[in-house]
């Protein structure tokens, strides 16, 4: 499928340059825009091979580690972010040129058509800057599926998409946002000068169209991830303290919260790298690798969808290019039978999904 370039109009679509500090913040650059061996896939499956050259996930999940039913189809719409996160495991970004064209949106509903999945899980990037997103969002709607949108909530401050919140109500979109912590100093470390004070206006955004109120049809779920090279926090424990916290400095509410483990890829890699804890960090996570974990695994139920319609167990292995068993596959070929049968593919990345509470797309998995 062809690939849309980031030209002015689309480098401008949220009416101001997504290179601006307006459009968001930003805090670094991509490892692709500073042309990094470790923008390599496969420079970093080399990294984590180095560290931690006796780590074996198959074994350690002993067959385990089988696929389930269809249930999620995730939809990676694009790398073009308005943000340049820290920990970002897509090295996303306003200079990322991957996006998805139309014709593979297309693909995919008529992929999703062929399963009994009851949910469509958009992602990105900031998924909302697909000029395809809204459409998508409609028509998988239309076919009474559940959507989440998972947004960096700072997108939602930029003009172009101030009307999302109530947008979203309108469909009964789920909105699954990254917020690194509810203190702002942890939050901008990881993310950028600005992005707590702009995540809070989103977030009141929200809460008037309804959202992080008990609606099930307007769900506002946080996702956290730890700002340090040690494990996410029991999400049932700190969940409570979240919502006192946030609605007592800030007057702002959620539904749930979700904590997840920071993958070993990416630019959270080059932290670990960059901080001499990259070997600590893999052992900590085989460590406390916890057999519980396994059966709730998004790559169980998930159908990972990249921008350009490749097939993949989850949105980790998309982004370090291990696509799934067989063939490469695209979402226009799609079997749900051969999708079944299929074995898994794993690496040692994987481990940050089993280790203590579990992590997935979904949170703790245990």
């Amino acid at each position: 499928m062809a690939l849309i370039q980031v030209t002015e109009p689309l480098a401008h679509l949220a009416g101001v340059d997504l290179t601006s500090a307006e459009s968001g913040p930003k805090g670094t650059r991509t490892l692709a825009a500073r042309r990094l061996p470790l923008a390599s896939p496969a420079a970093q499956l080399a990294h984590l091979a180095q560290a931690a050259p006796a780590l074996d996930f198959d074994a350690r999940a002993r067959g385990r580690l089988t696929p389930a039913e269809l249930e999620i189809f995730q939809i990676n719409l694009g790398k073009l972010c308005n943000m340049t996160c820290r920990h970002c495991h897509v090295d996303a970004g306003p200079d990322r040129r991957e996006i998805m064209d139309r014709a593979t949106v297309d693909a995919c509903l008529a992929a999703l058509d062929r399963t009994q999945a009851h949910t469509v899980d958009l992602t990105g990037g900031a998924p909302e800057l697909n000029p395809h997103f809204e459409a998508l969002v409609d028509a998988c709607v239309a076919r009474g599926k559940h959507v989440i949108d998972r947004c960096n909530l700072t997108i939602l401050t930029v003009p172009r998409f101030q009307h999302l919140p109530g947008w979203f109500a309108e469909r009964g979109v789920e909105v699954v946002a990254s917020l690194p912590h509810y203190r702002a100093r942890n939050t901008d470390r990881q993310r950028g000068e600005g992005t707590f004070e702009r995540s809070i206006r989103a977030m009141k955004a929200l809460n008037a169209a309804g959202y992080g109120q008990g609606h099930p049809d307007r769900v506002l779920t946080l996702m956290a991830n730890p700002a340090g090279a040690f494990l996410a926090a029991n999400q049932c424990e700190v969940e409570a303290e979240w919502k006192a916290g946030l609605m007592q400095h800030h007057g702002v509410t959620f539904d749930r919260l979700f904590c997840l483990n920071n993958m070993p890829i990416a630019r959270y890699l080059e932290w670990l790298l960059e901080s001499g804890n990259l070997g600590a960090y893999m052992t900590r996570l085989a460590n406390a690798f916890n057999p519980a974990t396994v059966a709730g695994l998004m790559c169980r139920n998930t159908l990972s969808v990249g921008w350009d319609g490749q097939l993949y167990d989850c949105d980790f292995n998309q982004m370090l290019e291990l696509p799934l068993a067989g063939e490469r596959p695209h979402v226009a070929d799609f079997d749900p039978a051969a999708w079944r049968a299929r074995p898994i593919v794993t690496d040692r990345h994987c481990f940050g999904c089993t280790a203590g509470h579990g992590s997935s797309c979904g949170g703790a998995t245990a």
